[in-house]
């Protein structure tokens, strides 16, 4: 009898029975350990100080210093063989390239440099025009008069001493005055066509900068007068009165040409104080003929603004005397004439003297020819012409106390 046949399992017993032979793998393997995440950081310092160790090695074997010794004999023999060859036209083009590249570089630094000094060249030149350093008429019609007076003070060629502080202190308070006149007419320059364009009026120059610059001229000028004596000292302080004073006078009279020329004329008691410490008769004297000369040459100049400053209310002598400016004028400087007459023969002085007199009557003549028509530019310009009338004065004064004596 036949055994039957035996029957296979089915594929679902045949996953068990492998599941349930791969558990028991799993059992008896060992586990395994955990890894260490930090052990990579500890390899890769071995590594670095290994590749540190060898670098070190290497720099200090004798082979690389031999290496050295030898590329400095190469250098030495090399620059032997330049020096006997002339590789001038090889290394010419990259001599080119390498002075573009650095005349392009010192280019550039010129160029900022160029840029801060261009700077300072414009507030220097700001400055200049603020005290008109361009225009040196008004330093000119101060100087005359201070002249004139040193030398009758002096009887001749005053000291030279005092004579360097009166010149160089006449520019500096007219600059000075310059710059306190154009802060005080800040609001006004710049309504008036002829001063538009003044550095204070454009903004180019800050109303600070304008008092800065008035304080360091004027302190300037009182310095060079501290080298006088006590007399002169004192007396400065009265000049420096009128002078700060003045350009404010236009909003409160019609007579600010009048101190202008106390201003001016102010200088000559202080040059008789400065060269014979004493005032005199004369002094006053000649006080009276430069406040009389400024006047008529200042109601000139203000006869050239005279319309704008009607429009804007501004005062002066040229708005007071109307259409009797012409004649006051003249009379006014009638009576100059007359003064100066009357100072020569209290001077006792001669010929010369009076020749410039007469010469300055016939400037007084043509200056009257010329403001006729109260044409603004011949008004200007008639101002102008009195730097002649105090220049032929003063040669006169000079040519007579130097030959009035031989004649």
């Amino acid at each position: 009898m036949t055994r039957p046949a035996r029957r296979l399992p089915g594929r679902k017993a045949r996953r068990r029975v492998h599941a349930s032979s791969n558990r028991k793998q799993r059992s008896n393997r060992t586990p395994e350990p955990t890894r260490d995440k930090s052990g990579w950081k500890i390899r890769a310092k071995r590594i670095f100080d290994r590749l540190d160790s060898l670098f070190d090695r290497l720099a200090h074997h004798p082979a690389i210093d031999r290496i050295e010794s030898a590329v400095l004999d190469f250098r030495a023999v090399n620059q032997k063989l330049i020096s006997r060859l002339d590789l001038s036209p090889l290394w010419a083009p990259w001599s080119k390239l390498v002075y573009r590249y650095r005349s392009s570089i010192t280019s550039i630094d010129n160029l900022a440099k160029r840029a801060a000094c261009s700077r300072w060249i414009d507030r220097v030149r700001q400055y200049a025009l603020l005290i008109r350093f361009n225009k040196p008429i008004g330093t000119l019609l101060l100087l005359w008069p201070t002249l004139i007076a040193l030398w009758i003070a002096a009887k001749g060629w005053p000291d030279p001493g005092v004579l360097f502080v009166f010149v160089f202190g006449v520019f500096l308070m007219r600059s000075a005055g310059c710059a306190i006149n154009d802060y005080a007419d800040r609001h006004i320059d710049g309504r008036v066509k002829r001063t538009k364009a003044r550095p204070l009026a454009t903004g180019k120059v800050s109303e600070k900068e304008a008092l800065a610059v008035f304080a360091v001229l004027s302190l300037s000028a009182f310095a060079l007068v501290l080298m006088m004596n006590t007399l002169t000292i004192w007396m400065s302080l009265g000049g420096i009165a009128l002078a700060v004073s003045y350009p404010f006078m236009k909003r409160y009279h019609y007579l600010p040409q009048v101190h202008l020329g106390a201003a001016f004329g102010w200088a000559v008691p202080m040059a008789f104080t400065a060269q014979a410490n004493e005032v005199t008769p004369l002094t006053w004297l000649l006080f009276l003929a430069t406040v009389l000369w400024a006047t008529a040459y200042d109601t000139m100049y203000a006869m050239v603004d005279r319309l704008d400053d009607i429009r804007i209310g501004v005062k002066s002598t040229a708005v007071l005397f109307g259409l009797l400016d012409r004649l006051i004028i003249g009379v006014i400087q009638a009576m100059l004439i007359f003064c100066l007459v009357l100072i020569g023969q209290r001077a006792e002085l001669g010929g010369f003297y009076y020749t410039g007199v007469a010469l300055a009557a016939c400037f007084a003549i043509w200056q009257q020819h010329l403001i006729r028509h109260r044409v603004p530019a011949k008004c200007f310009q008639a101002f102008l012409n009195n730097n002649w009338f105090g220049m032929v004065l003063f040669i006169c004064v000079v040519l007579d106390y130097q030959f009035g004596a031989m004649t």
